[in-house]
């Protein structure tokens, strides 16, 4: 079974999180059995939790730290957090107590670590910080795993 992470943009607007949760789903179809790692933030790596779920498969979650939920999780995004959560067939912690950007790259490297391939919900933008999408596609290609972008047609990033 191939074990899939994610790695994504997290602020996508609502007709963003439509196509991209669709090209997932396609994404998906080719593998009979699916295990996927995920960081389980807002927007793509939950998008890709839902599809995972969709399509019979499994996932783990690798949180990037202790107060990740509270201190990154929104509010109004916390009860799909906590469902999907709840679904996962583990769910680890790196060693950190708080959300910071040495955290966000300790849990992508160990999301690669843990997978055979990687898909990134990417635009292609070069990393502007550490620890984000175009880091982990980084450490991914590094590590010699393949990446497969997805960024559909129409799709845009929300303003931070």
């Amino acid at each position: 079974m191939p074990t899939i992470g994610i790695t994504g943009h997290a602020r996508l607007s609502d007709e963003s999180a439509t196509l991209i949760k669709e090209a997932l789903r396609e994404a998906l179809r080719d593998h009979d059995a699916i295990h996927g790692v995920t960081c389980l933030a807002e927007g793509a790596d939950q998008l890709f939790a839902e599809a995972i779920l969709d399509a019979g498969g499994t996932f783990e979650v690798v949180l990037p730290a202790h107060d990740y939920r509270d201190a990154m999780i929104p509010a109004d995004n916390r009860p799909t957090f906590d469902k999907l959560l709840a679904r996962a067939s583990s769910v680890s912690y790196m060693p950190f107590s708080e959300s910071n950007r040495k955290a966000f790259l300790a849990a992508g490297e160990e999301l690669v670590r843990r997978s055979h391939q990687i898909i990134a919900v990417w635009d292609g933008v070069p990393a502007a910080d550490v620890g984000g999408t175009a880091q982990v596609v980084d450490v991914a290609r590094a590590a010699g795993l393949p990446v497969q972008v997805i960024w559909p047609q129409g799709a845009r990033r929300n303003a931070a």
